[in-house]
């Protein structure tokens, strides 16, 4: 029998999908409130959104464990899988185990169901509020249940789950791993990620600024003599002190320009003199 190691089983985009899913949907989850979070809350779901739609490609397309034909398995399997645990024998797999499966499955279909109709709600193109609210939570509860699935997981099998997901290595033979962790597309789907953020940070932007809290964070210096400050976002104390700045340095110019005509007056009369 072949000796277990660390092997390389979860490529990098892989990781970088599950833990850009894990911030936007609890960033998205978590500025569902009210409308002054709106903006990043759009954001956040429009990117659970992306990282799902790359997700269903690279399970066709992906290294070994990361492909569907590897993970999805019957029903009957997570019931075996379920009564071996109950005996005392739990099964070791080296990728998805089958309870794992059916709940990425699960996540995955909430992943698609809760931004579709976030965004049939925000365009306006039908009222799908309580769906969306209903499927939101929902989603939630199962990301707890999967949470507490993999410290149980991590228990039974002595292996941390989690830093596999970190890492990409977890307990296996030497013929087990996959041959390479795709860092190329790895670095491709983050640059994406921060691509499409910083695209959609504008807005996001703009609302954090009207929170008295993080006000000071996009403070900028485009206020200067002669703007428009009748404009709402522009504070009352900011446009006196801009004012009042440009009429001091309007009062020095003033200044230099008289004593400028005083010296050139006494010039000539000195060379009236001669």
């Amino acid at each position: 029998m072949e000796n277990k190691s660390k092997v390389l089983v979860w490529d990098l985009p892989t990781r970088v999908f599950h833990w850009v899913l894990v911030i936007s949907f609890l960033t998205a989850y978590f500025t569902s409130e009210g409308e002054h979070l709106r903006s990043i809350h759009v954001l956040a779901g429009y990117n659970v959104a992306l990282m799902i739609i790359f997700r269903l490609i690279w399970g066709l397309v992906g290294t070994r464990y990361a492909r569907f034909t590897q993970f999805i398995r019957s029903p009957l399997a997570a019931i075996r899988y379920f009564k071996a645990i109950k005996n005392g024998d739990p099964e070791h797999h080296v990728g998805h185990n089958p309870a794992g499966a059916l709940a990425i499955l699960a996540l995955l279909a909430f992943g698609i169901a809760t931004p579709l109709t976030g965004w049939l709600t925000f365009s306006d193109t039908m009222d799908a509020g309580e769906i969306h609210e209903l499927l939101g939570n929902a989603f939630m509860g199962l990301v707890v249940i999967h949470v507490i699935a993999v410290v149980l997981s991590s228990v039974l099998h002595k292996e941390n789950l989690a830093r596999a997901m970190v890492t990409g290595k977890k307990e296996g033979a030497s013929t087990e791993g996959i041959r390479s962790a795709r860092p190329l597309v790895g670095a491709l789907l983050l640059a994406l990620v921060v691509g499409f953020v910083y695209s959609g940070y504008g807005g996001a932007k703009s609302l954090l600024a009207q929170q008295p809290m993080f006000a000071p964070l996009f403070q900028d210096n485009r206020l200067e003599a002669g703007d428009d400050y009748s404009s709402a976002d522009s504070s009352e104390p900011a446009k006196q002190l801009v004012l009042a700045s440009a009429g001091e340095t309007k009062h020095h110019d003033d200044g230099d320009e008289d004593e400028h005509r005083e010296n050139e007056h006494h010039d000539k009369e000195s060379g009236e003199k001669d």
